[in-house]
């Protein structure tokens, strides 16, 4: 990653395939799991200690089906990225995750559906956006099969084209709005 570095791979569950991809490529490894702690917060602020402990500069929400509480967000304000299936404002915040978007997106008729990589503010999918990417809806198209096209064409491309931004310092946000120089 020009200008950044992957320092650690952090989840939620045991056995997270993350985990084992991380390994092979000689990352770190650690797990924070959701279900040692009595709730989100416990949770969240356990993996905020992690995250100081490693040094971290940014995090990247990648396949975390989490909510974590305020503290991440008041740890790493800006700092916090995340991939979201749809375009926002459209098919996103409580309940808008996985499938969900795309049927969401189907029964609705949209044509263009996509992705946006965002940073994490404590409102659900609501922080700034940093980039977005449209991806046609065609015609026969299943949740599964907009699934895969969205994450080929978008969320695979923008995500690692936003932290390479971010790690050359050409991100910068002035309250809801992203600049990139």
């Amino acid at each position: 990653m020009p200008g950044g570095e992957i320092a650690a791979v952090i989840s939620t569950k045991e056995g997270a395939y993350a985990l084992e991809r991380a390994a092979k490529a000689g990352i770190p490894g650690y797990v924070v799991a959701r279900k040692a702690y009595k709730s989100n917060q416990e949770m969240t602020v356990a993996m905020v200690a992690k995250l100081r402990e490693l040094d971290i500069q940014l995090v990247v929400l990648a396949g975390c089906m989490v909510i974590f509480t305020g503290e991440l967000v008041e740890a790493y304000p800006n700092a916090i990225m995340n991939v979201h299936p749809a375009l926002i404002p459209s098919f996103c915040g409580k309940g808008f995750y996985g499938l969900h978007v795309h049927e969401a997106a189907l029964a609705y008729g949209v044509k263009l559906s996509g992705a946006t990589v965002h940073f994490v503010s404590e409102e659900c999918d609501g922080g700034p956006i940093i980039a977005q990417k449209a991806v046609p809806v065609l015609e026969g198209d299943t949740p599964e099969t907009l699934q895969k096209r969205i994450m080929e064409e978008a969320e695979w491309k923008l995500l690692p084209e936003a932290v390479a931004l971010f790690c050359a310092g050409r991100i910068t946000v002035e309250g809801r709005n992203v600049h990139i120089r």
